[in-house]
Parts: C-alpha cells; sequence; structure tokens
C-alpha cells in the first residue's frame, strides 16, 4: 500500500513538473518555426532582388526548374503546406500552376513574400498544445511539428539551389558580401 502511494505521489509530481515543459516546448518549437520561416523570407527575398531580371528564366539544363520556377516552387510549397495545416490559400489562386504563372521579377518577389506571409501565419495558429496535433500532408501522416519541419528542410533545400543559380551566374547573396 505504502509502495502504491509513493508511485502515485511521484507520478502527480512529474505531472506537475512535465505538462508546463512539455507545452513549453511545443510552443517553443511554433516560435522557432516562424523564426526560421522569417530568416528564410528575407533570404529569399534578399536573393531575388539580388537576381538580375533577365536571369529569372536561367535554367542549368533541359527538364531542370528555371530561377523563376523555383520561386514559385517555394511559394507553391508554403501554401500547400498551409493549407495542410488547415490554412486555405487565398481564393483563386491556382497553387498547381504557380510555379510557371510568370517570369516577372517584381511579381514573383510579390507571391513569395505573400507565401511566407501565409505559412507563418500557418504557423502561427498553433499553441503549445498542438505541436503534436495529427495531420495529412501529401497524403501521409505526420503532425503540426512534422509539418513545419518539412516546410523549413523543404525552404534549407531549395534556398540552396537558388544560391547556386545565383553564383552561377555572377551573383554574390548579399548576406555574403
Amino acid at each position: 500500500m505504502l509502495e502504491t502511494i509513493r508511485r502515485t505521489a511521484l507520478l502527480c509530481a512529474l505531472t506537475i513538473v512535465a505538462v508546463p515543459l512539455l507545452c513549453a516546448d511545443g510552443d517553443a518549437f511554433v516560435k522557432e518555426a516562424q523564426t526560421f520561416a522569417s530568416n528564410s523570407a528575407g533570404k529569399y527575398a534578399d536573393l531575388a532582388e539580388a537576381m538580375p531580371a533577365e536571369k529569372y528564366t536561367y535554367r542549368p539544363g533541359e527538364g531542370v526548374r528555371s530561377v523563376s520556377e523555383v520561386f514559385l516552387h517555394v511559394a507553391s510549397a508554403n501554401y500547400f503546406v498551409s493549407r495542410a495545416m488547415g490554412m486555405m490559400p487565398p481564393e483563386g489562386l491556382d497553387l498547381r500552376g504557380l510555379e510557371k504563372s510568370t517570369t516577372d521579377k517584381q511579381e514573383i518577389i510579390s507571391r513569395m513574400k505573400m507565401s511566407f506571409d501565409h505559412l507563418k501565419s500557418a504557423m502561427g495558429q498553433f499553441g503549445a498544445d498542438d505541436a503534436e496535433k495529427p495531420m495529412k500532408l501529401f497524403g501521409r501522416d505526420t503532425t503540426a511539428r512534422g509539418a513545419m519541419t518539412m516546410a523549413i528542410t523543404h525552404l534549407s533545400e531549395h534556398l540552396g539551389q537558388s544560391i547556386a543559380y545565383a553564383r552561377v551566374n555572377g551573383v554574390v547573396p548579399p548576406w555574403n558580401q
């Protein structure tokens, strides 16, 4: 009987300590994901501004995305992930056709910025208790944390690609100058 009381007391004490920590971890993760998305948005915008408009049609080979297509692919993915998180894209926006919709530099920069704002808002709707909320992303089971992690990974992947495109075209990323 005494052992049962000890175990129950220990479990209660651990619960009192662990639950707030778990909640803070989820909340901290969401804030970190939003910060990463903000930092990525700034780098994408800086790089897109630095890239000459005539290089937006550059592609390293046949069948490979051009500069404009990479930037718009990122914008499209930001909306797709946001939709999985429950935040619908702006009405009338053709996500499947967005990637090839324009090569206009200013239009692309504007669309990217809007997509990053949308993604950060979608991330921000999750609180401490929501990080492990189950959801589907591209037909797979995941969580809000998993969706945000995928978005962060995707942003990093294509930022690296965009940096390579810039450097091949003689453009130094502004944050490296």
